[in-house]
């Protein structure tokens, strides 16, 4: 059973993420924040956030760990997983155990991937926009887990504020997502993919010491992350004034 997180630390949570709704905010930072804090929240492992594209396949869009094997991993959801059952039935889909007794699994690639990484349990809520879905937040624990209905529902108000967040930069024309900001949303998150890929193979680093440096300068200079990832790829903005 997850262990029941003080109220002091949900409030802390949703107050922050509460916070970056009110004024113009850094999409991907928001929801990578709301990632982290899903971990602490839910004792799991890992939390990851994705969102559905233009033709309907998944992306990820955030996670509490930016090393490569765990975007990679919720990645892998785009077709088959927790992730995009959840989406596709627009149910939450918790306490899937990554190893039948048979050896068998659910979902036979994935189970297998996420197992030599390590996770033995995973959960997975639909982003939900009135009466359909938008994506899905992922969760992905080492060890046997159990998501109790307390859990569920932490669970769900977790992705009721990552689709606000989503929705917040632009607004909702006739109850329908604007296709364009989903699309906008989902190339930050390629850019910011390349800036880490160049920042850690020039400072020969790890992308997570990759990610800070770029998420700090933005923080330091009041810009977007996707901005300043922009001007590492086009040389515009020096490797070195990151450090």
């Amino acid at each position: 059973m997850i262990a029941v997180a003080p109220q002091e630390r949900v409030l802390q949570a949703f107050g922050e993420a509460v916070g970056t709704l009110i004024d113009d905010f850094d999409l991907i930072d928001a929801l990578h924040r709301l990632c982290a804090r899903g971990v602490e929240l839910l004792d799991v492992t890992a939390v990851g956030i994705m969102l559905a594209g233009p033709h309907g396949d998944l992306q990820v869009l955030a996670a509490s760990d930016e090393r490569t094997g765990v975007l990679e991993l919720f990645g892998l959801q785009s077709e088959e997983g927790p992730c995009a059952e959840s989406y596709r039935s627009g149910e939450a889909l918790v306490n899937a155990g990554l190893a039948a007794p048979d050896g068998t699994a659910r979902y036979p690639l994935f189970a297998e991937r996420a197992r030599q990484a390590g996770y033995a349990t995973a959960h997975a809520l639909p982003l939900r926009l009135r009466q359909r879905s938008i994506g899905a937040i992922g969760m992905l624990h080492a060890g046997p887990h159990t998501l109790d209905p307390e859990g569920v529902r932490l669970g769900r108000t977790l992705a009721d504020v990552a689709t606000l967040a989503v929705l917040q930069q632009h607004t909702i024309e006739q109850g329908n997502v604007e296709r364009a900001q989903v699309q906008a949303a989902l190339v930050s998150r390629t850019v910011i993919e390349q800036a880490k890929g160049v920042l850690a193979e020039h400072w020969t680093t790890g992308v997570d010491e990759a990610f800070d440096a770029l998420r700090g300068y933005a923080r330091r200079h009041g810009e977007r992350l996707a901005d300043v990832a922009r001007g590492i790829i086009d040389g515009t903005l020096g490797t070195e004034a990151l450090r």
